[in-house]
């Protein structure tokens, strides 16, 4: 397969000496093609670190300035961990048979290198949560790239003319979103002012529809450790008490992801939900895409159409924590 083209180092630019490059571009697309898997990484990574739990923070300039000291290293474990990467011998991980250094920084260009990674190959790692981007990449590095130590650890950074020289794996990919850090304040108040944990995450798939919401999410507004029971098809449970209301609340099974896939929805992967309100299909619904729940045909509802209870999703088999 041909990677080149979500680069902007041509294949053929890469020396003879940087087979290794290729080796580890090779294992680390053969493993995540999309890069799903490595977006869902630096997601967890991010909400890890902001602990929405136990402090209900969802905002990266809440962090003091000791745990953004942190990130490198939970991105660095939590890919090896995801991953299963082998420990390297000098350097983080050993992939496709060479060592390979992990640098991670939320301001894109400003990796720390260590003098000890001069020669080795650098996977470089940049997410930012106000703009929902991540980009990873692969780097040799060599001491003409660098700037002078600014450290006591002679640690420096790369110039930025030497960028363009990084093989981009995934360029400003798509990071899962931080849902409460891109609501309207208005709207995020309403939700986060609810009294209880379960008031939080019932208002939260009331008022955030036709959006995709990560578990992260859940737990900072539930702040509790039982937080995906708040969702629960149960007497004052979310899907409950929202199905009365006619909004569905889906998760990442196979059953649901038809639902919204047929309706036109964003459909949910590993760790997801989404919510969104449904009307009995009637005539004047004609042209809209519809799905067969408990026998009746349904279609999403617009602001003209009234509220109504809704249909169960169908039940799910596939094996899962929520």
């Amino acid at each position: 397969m041909d990677y080149s083209a979500a680069t902007n180092v041509s294949a053929a630019a890469i020396t003879a000496q940087d087979i290794e490059l290729m080796a580890v571009r090779d294992k680390l697309m053969g493993l995540d093609p999309e890069g799903r898997r490595f977006g869902r990484v630096l997601r967890d990574s991010i909400d890890q670190l902001l602990n929405g739990e136990a402090t209900g923070r969802y905002d990266w300039q809440s962090l003091l300035k000791t745990e953004k000291t942190h990130a490198g290293t939970i991105v660095e474990i939590n890919l090896q961990r995801d991953f299963q990467f082998e420990d390297g011998t000098e350097m983080d991980y050993k992939i496709a048979g060479s060592d390979v250094d992990c640098k991670y920084s939320q301001d894109f260009g400003k990796w720390m290198i260590p003098p000890e990674a001069t020669g080795h190959l650098c996977l470089l790692v940049w997410a930012d949560d106000y703009t929902s981007r991540w980009s990873a990449g692969l780097l040799r590095i060599q001491r003409q790239l660098l700037n002078g130590g600014e450290n006591r650890d002679l640690k420096t950074t790369i110039k930025a003319e030497h960028r363009n020289k990084i093989y981009w794996l995934w360029r400003d990919a798509q990071l899962p979103e931080n849902v409460l850090l891109h609501l309207n304040a208005s709207m995020r108040n309403d939700i986060l002012s609810k009294a209880s944990g379960q008031g939080r995450v019932n208002e939260l798939f009331r008022r955030v529809q036709m959006r995709l919401i990560g578990r992260g999410v859940v737990r900072t507004v539930a702040q509790q450790s039982d937080y995906m029971a708040r969702i629960r098809e149960a007497k004052g449970r979310a899907r409950t008490v929202l199905r009365g209301e006619g909004i569905l609340i889906a998760g990442h099974y196979g059953s649901h992801q038809a639902v919204v896939r047929t309706l036109g929805g964003p459909v949910p992967q590993a760790g997801e939900l989404v919510s969104f309100r449904v009307a009995e299909a009637m005539p004047l619904h004609a042209g809209r895409p519809k799905v067969l729940l408990d026998g009746t045909f349904w279609v999403l509802a617009d602001d003209n159409d009234p509220e109504c209870v809704a249909p169960h999703l169908p039940k799910h088999t596939e094996k899962t924590n929520d």
